[in-house]
């Protein structure tokens, strides 16, 4: 008796210095990986059944630009991947060394490649870097836009989405480690990051087309989906737990519409997720909708074959976004932003409901593209059609960003999307502090056919005028059917003009040219002061009415001076190299506009003289 009470203690104890041994007995250490190694990877390659395939270790890499960057390149085989070579969306899939986790499949060699070779990330890499406690890199400032038509907000756009960089930039940065054949270092020159497939359902090729070359740039392949398909086959039962090798999804856009990206699991530690092995887009702090995803098919391809998928059910939140994983935490999502579109055409309304993830860089593209397929889904795609846009951006603490304009043409739906992209882009990007988006909410009247007009004469009643009156001003305007259309705006005279003065009439492109204030990101000071441009944003549907008179005056960061002394303005010039100094020499003593249902152009002047 007293023999079995020994032995059931030395099992208990054996049990619990087993429970408490460190995690990273469960994972094979990269110093450890030899040249000429076997190994197993796991990955789903239709629906959501676990496959395995061989990974034979060709040898190890380290790159002097990264410190303790480090790569184990590796030739796959088993399973499709002789007909399809390294497949986009396998980027996470697991591979173990004896049983141990080694490191997720995360880069391939190129395309038309005959051979799978690919490039694993260190499992430990991965762990380390999803640790960081790093802020958020925020992106280059965004300009406030001008108005519409005059801006194109996809430049500040394209000018942040180019990140599928190679482990290494030349052959030299690759140093093999001991063991590896020397010409291996070539390969780390040639390895890129696995493309991440970018499911898009709902929408359209044509709606996709023109930013194909942005995705690809960034290294993502779109590929177009059905939206809610992501569900698994069986939904009367609980989903089974989240396994290493499992697809996963990451939700930009939920609802009507849906963006999603998908990879692969690398590992699943309590409630802690890591995945892909190497960046989404190396965002660092993130707030993603974390989500299962369904793979319905591989499509071979001698370029790039991908795993067509879709994304499911939220479970949990993105949280980094790094150089060598993407990791987050099981459980409830993050909050995202409404987006609420509400079409009328021939009298009849539809609404559409999204839900758009929270950031800096995609929040506004994937509204943008939100807009656009809307619209082009539901109207004519090929020729002129109008959008009359009215709605609202809702920032947290901030009030609201009033969307109120006219597009016209074959390019409208783009221009109605840029309407609020570029609000939205200059807000999350500004330099002052962060702001967050409540919502977005949009009303579109549409009509198929060509709204134009343009500015015929501008006229006042009278051959001169006096300090203090308030005179007429009539514009004429003839729409692009031959019909004529007037509209009168009084404007009070200043009590200080003197000798003559200019009134301006002009459509918004001409009007921001002849203005002097610089919108530039170094010349908003302050959150408030860039909420004042953003409600100045000219409007395409507008003339504008301007009163100047001769003035020595000047622009210092965004703000307008008059009447300065010349001493003073001799001081200020010597600003100049910093850009903080702007020298002009009228007056704008008052700015009207006059609305139409019309998107309108042209411009005239009108000198009076004062008596």
């Amino acid at each position: 008796m007293r023999h079995l009470r020994g032995l059931a203690l030395f099992c208990a104890l054996a049990l619990c210095c087993g429970a408490s041994l460190p995690a990273a007995s469960r994972l094979f250490p990269v110093d450890e990986v030899k040249a000429g190694m076997t190994a197993e990877g796991r990955t789903v390659f239709a629906g959501t059944r676990l496959e395995s395939f061989t990974v034979h270790i060709l040898g190890v890499l380290r790159n002097v630009m990264g410190p303790q960057r480090t790569l184990i390149l590796a030739r796959l085989e088993g399973g499709p991947l002789a007909n399809t070579g390294v497949i986009a969306g396998m980027s996470g899939s697991p591979v173990y060394i004896d049983g141990r986790l080694v490191g997720a499949v995360a880069y391939s060699l190129g395309s038309f490649a005959k051979e799978p070779i690919a490039g694993i990330t260190p499992i430990e890499e991965m762990i380390a870097d999803a640790a960081l406690d790093t802020p958020r890199r925020r992106l280059a400032a965004a300009r406030v836009p001008r108005g519409a038509g005059i801006d194109d907000p996809l430049t500040d756009v394209r000018e942040a989405f180019a990140s599928l960089t190679p482990f290494a930039h030349s052959p030299f940065d690759a140093e093999p480690a001991a063991g590896t054949p020397g010409s291996l270092a070539a390969l780390g020159a040639m390895l890129r990051p696995i493309a991440t497939p970018l499911g898009l359902g709902g929408f359209s090729a044509s709606t996709v087309a023109p930013l194909e070359s942005l995705f690809h740039a960034a290294g993502f392949l779109p590929a177009m989906t059905g939206t809610g398909a992501a569900q698994t086959p069986s939904t009367s039962t609980p989903a089974p737990a989240l396994r290493p090798g499992d697809p996963l999804g990451i939700t930009m856009v939920s609802g009507d519409l849906e963006v999603g990206a998908t990879g692969t699991v690398t590992e699943v530690d309590g409630s802690t997720v890591y995945a892909f092995g190497h960046p989404f887009y190396n965002l660092g702090p993130t707030a993603f909708p974390m989500t299962r995803a369904y793979v319905h098919a591989l499509l071979p391809s001698l370029q790039n074959s991908i795993k067509i998928a879709s994304t499911g059910a939220v479970i949990g939140t993105i949280s980094q976004d790094r150089a060598t994983a993407v990791a987050g935490r099981l459980g409830p999502g993050p909050a995202l932003i409404p987006v609420a579109i509400n079409l009328t055409a021939a009298g009849a309304t539809r609404s559409f409901r999204m839900q758009v993830a929270h950031d800096q860089l995609f929040t506004p593209l994937m509204t943008y593209l939100t807009i656009v397929e809307t619209l082009t889904s539901y109207q004519r795609q090929m020729g002129a059609s109008t959008y009359t846009v009215n709605g609202r951006a809702v920032l947290k603490g901030r009030g609201e960003v009033v969307i109120d304009d006219v597009f016209t043409g074959d390019q409208a739906p783009m221009g109605a999307g840029n309407a609020i992209m570029g609000p939205l882009t200059t807000l999350l990007r500004n330099v002052h502090e962060p702001i967050a988006i409540d919502a977005v909410t949009l009303n579109i009247t549409a009509s198929e056919e060509l709204r134009t007009a343009i500015l015929d004469r501008v006229s006042i009643d009278r051959p001169s005028v006096k300090p203090g009156e308030t005179v007429p001003v009539t514009l004429l305007v003839r729409t692009y059917r031959g019909q004529s259309i007037s509209r009168t705006v009084p404007i009070r005279i200043p009590l200080q003009a003197k000798g003559s003065v200019s009134i301006l009439v002009a459509d918004a492109l001409r009007t921001v040219q002849a203005d002097p204030r610089d919108t530039s990101p170094a010349q908003t000071r302050s959150l408030p002061q860039m909420l004042a441009a953003l409600a100045e944003i000219r409007h395409a549907n507008r003339f504008y009415v301007r009163f100047v008179q001769p003035d020595q005056g000047a622009v210092v960061r965004g703000e307008s001076l008059s009447s300065l002394p010349a001493s003073v303005i001799a001081v200020m010039e010597g600003d100049r190299q910093g850009g903080s100094f702007r020298g002009v020499g009228g007056t704008l003593s008052g700015d009207w506009d006059v609305p139409f249902d019309y998107v309108v152009s042209g411009s005239r002047t009108l000198t009076i003289p004062v008596d």
